[in-house]
């Protein structure tokens, strides 16, 4: 069978990332230090040539810009970050620790949690597959610069992991994350956490 190669990557941190505040779709700018790191960066030369796609936020098209300069970026707002609606700009911890909050709860429904007025990982994964699906028809090995919920959403379709229980694999920062995509979109892994 033939498969035709992914490679997604986080954007570089942002201020917010520091703080451990929810971003969302809050288009954060990746800053200073955000910037340093991404140029600290040294992508693959087998990637030159991949088709380069990012999400429309600042932070996800700022990284690719750096990554790979000159080069034409599509935009693809299906890569866009989960929606985390009312509790953007928060702490996660925070919110755990809010007196009568729901914040565990709702993270104990793995792909249906859901912030008040968000989206869940499962909306997330019904937003992407039909880009994998695009892809993978395209034929042509791809790079997409996205956000750790799309990544999160992606590695439950390669593995069918519910987001419940310990990951299949840790997604850590400054790395790439290697798929491979089938002729209907199905994603599997190839390698996780190549360094950047």
């Amino acid at each position: 069978m033939t498969t035709v190669p992914l490679v997604a990557i986080r954007h570089a941190p942002t201020e917010w990332n520091r703080a451990h505040r929810l971003q969302g779709r809050s288009d954060v700018p990746l800053g200073a230090d955000g910037e340093a790191t991404a140029r600290l960066w040294r992508p693959d030369p087998l990637w030159k040539d991949y088709r380069l796609i990012a999400s429309p936020l600042r932070r996800a098209r700022e990284t690719a810009a750096l990554l790979f300069p000159g080069r034409e970026i599509a935009i693809d707002p299906r890569l866009i970050e989960m929606s985390f609606g009312d509790w953007e700009g928060q702490s996660l911890v925070a919110l755990r620790d809010a007196p009568g909050g729901d914040a565990e709860s709702r993270e104990r429904l793995g792909l249906d949690f859901r912030a008040p007025n968000g989206e869940s990982p499962r909306d997330v994964q019904a937003r992407i597959r039909p880009l994998l699906q695009e892809i993978a028809a395209a034929g042509a090995p791809t790079l997409v610069v996205t956000h750790k919920a799309v990544l999160r959403a992606l590695l439950s379709l390669a593995t069918g992991w519910t987001l419940l229980g310990k990951a299949p694999a840790k997604l850590r920062p400054d790395c790439a994350h290697l798929f491979a995509l089938a002729p209907d979109g199905t994603p599997s892994i190839e390698r996780m956490n190549v360094p950047l």
